[in-house]
């Protein structure tokens, strides 16, 4: 199978270079696009600098920040026009381990439809985080587990692989939400177009250089887009 990894980057020139090579490490045949928002520190021109160097790595360049559910969206177009069979997010600071991602790839090689790397299955663990903040994320997860009804343990984490073909039937464009909603409503849709999902544990680490871009903003976005789909569905849904 051809494997596309999308890396959204900004100001990520500490890490960039280390997150490449250690992909193409794991994996060697596989091809990874950079969507740079127009990083000031350099970014882009490292990630061309190593992507001469040892292949399969190519550079999106966009003139402005415009958000990490706007660089997946723009990544993923670009694999499905080129023909890749997986589609994978990850993030370029490390919180990501490389070394999972032939787990991912596995995962969809064995039948599902997205494989999310999970840090709330047995394996999984987020060794750097404090109890109320872990607490915080499970029970955000479990919130959107039950009003979705999805039987998903870690909707929120963004390290994942999605299988092309079920991608394509996915109306994946007009997701407007950016970080946990985006990946909330990512997994909501495959699962309501009829696809399968699975989770491999994964060991999520807070990122070691650089600025986290999270924001509380995006968390009190997922929760109250999570809490309108549930109250859409329930209002929409046929009565018997």
């Amino acid at each position: 199978m051809r494997v596309l990894a999308v890396l959204p980057t900004f100001q990520e020139s500490a890490n960039i270079e280390e997150v490449l090579r250690k992909s193409l490490e794991a994996v060697p045949s596989l091809c990874v696009l950079v969507v740079d928002d127009s990083s000031p520190d350099g970014t882009a021109e490292i990630a061309e600098r190593v992507g001469k160097e040892i292949g399969n790595i190519s550079v999106m360049k966009r003139p402005a920040k415009s958000g990490l559910g706007s660089a997946y969206r723009d990544g993923f177009r670009r694999g499905l026009a080129e023909g890749f069979d997986v589609l994978i997010e990850m993030d370029s600071d490390l919180s990501h381990d490389p070394a999972a991602l032939p787990d991912l790839i596995a995962g969809i090689e064995a039948g599902a439809d997205l494989v999310i790397g999970s840090r709330y299955v047995p394996g999984g663990s987020i060794p750097d985080w404090t109890w109320h903040r872990r607490a915080l994320s499970r029970w955000g997860n479990r919130y959107a587990s039950k009003v979705l009804a999805i039987d998903v343990n870690d909707a929120t984490s963004g390290y994942r692989a999605y299988r092309s073909e079920l991608m394509a039937k996915v109306d994946f464009h007009d997701v407007k939400a950016d970080g946990y909603g985006f990946q909330i409503e990512m997994a909501y849709r495959v699962l309501r177009a009829g696809g399968s999902v699975s989770e491999v544990p994964i060991s999520f680490v807070d990122r070691a250089r650089g600025t986290s871009k999270m924001s509380s903003r995006i968390v009190v976005e997922a929760l109250l887009l999570v809490t309108w789909w549930g109250i859409r569905d329930r209002l929409l849904k046929p009565r018997g």
